[in-house]
């Protein structure tokens, strides 16, 4: 929890969307990535795969965007900085160890965009133009997290729908993207397993507040918080959906 208190403080970002959260929702992610970082290996390796080779196929290698870039753990971005004229990454925050990766490569932008709100941030549609490869890797799940969460702080209930609509409006940008031309990679989870010690399912949760996804092209487990992260006797195992093309997979 220091970790995360101290990346909350020092990591920069626009005091609106401090004020949201972002930036100790970062905190806490970066923290928890490295607690959990044997945990996550596989997964995070096996994303980077799944992005790598959608890169390799794309034909227009002008711009890649990568929505939700974060810490970079799941995006080869030295694939993709020496595959593509220029690299944005877009994100509400950016932490330090992000800033200082993109340092080595003079192609790569930083773009600080709320992306929960679809295209209602501006950014988010200006980083996407003349974009020829587009990456949502691990970012859909999380997207109503924060928006929730701001109704729960006040002490009211967030609209029902809210958590469905902020992922189909994502959604929708993937496919807009993919329509214009774009390349689009998605990897995301969508289903929460919570498990006992004799690998019991003791509770599930749906990721994606009752969309439907079509059926992927790859499918793993991440083990999102081993025994001990949340509770000792209990885990949580999220099932990964990888779209490597999501406009073959929506037409």
């Amino acid at each position: 929890m220091l970790l995360a208190f101290v990346l909350s403080l020092i990591n920069p970002a626009p005091l609106h969307l401090r004020r949201l959260g972002y930036v100790r929702e970062s905190g806490l992610l970066h923290a928890r990535s490295r607690r959990c970082r044997r945990a996550w290996a596989p997964h995070l390796a096996q994303a980077k795969e799944v992005v790598a080779q959608a890169a390799a196929g794309c034909a227009d290698r002008r711009l890649a965007v990568v929505l939700g870039s974060g810490l970079l753990d799941d995006v080869p971005l030295d694939i993709l900085a020496k595959g593509f004229g220029a690299v944005r990454l877009v994100d509400a925050v950016h932490p330090w160890p992000t800033r200082v990766a993109v340092r080595h490569y003079p192609n790569v932008a930083l773009v600080t965009a709320e992306i929960s709100g679809g295209l209602s941030d501006p950014a988010v549609g200006q980083a996407l133009q003349g974009a020829g490869f587009v990456v949502s890797a691990n970012l859909l799940s999380q997207l109503p997290i924060l928006p929730i969460e701001a109704y729960e702080r006040r002490g009211r209930e967030a609209p029902a729908l809210l958590g469905t609509s902020i992922v189909e409006a994502h959604l929708a940008i993937l496919t807009a993207s993919a329509r214009a031309g774009a390349t689009v990679c998605l990897i995301t989870d969508t289903l929460q397993r919570e498990e006992d010690r004799h690998g019991h399912e003791v509770a599930t949760l749906d990721l994606m507040y009752g969309v439907r996804l079509p059926e992927p092209s790859l499918a793993w487990d991440w083990e999102l918080a081993p025994f001990g992260e949340v509770a000792g006797s209990r885990r949580f195992v999220h099932r990964v959906h990888a779209y490597p093309d999501w406009g073959a997979s929506t037409w």
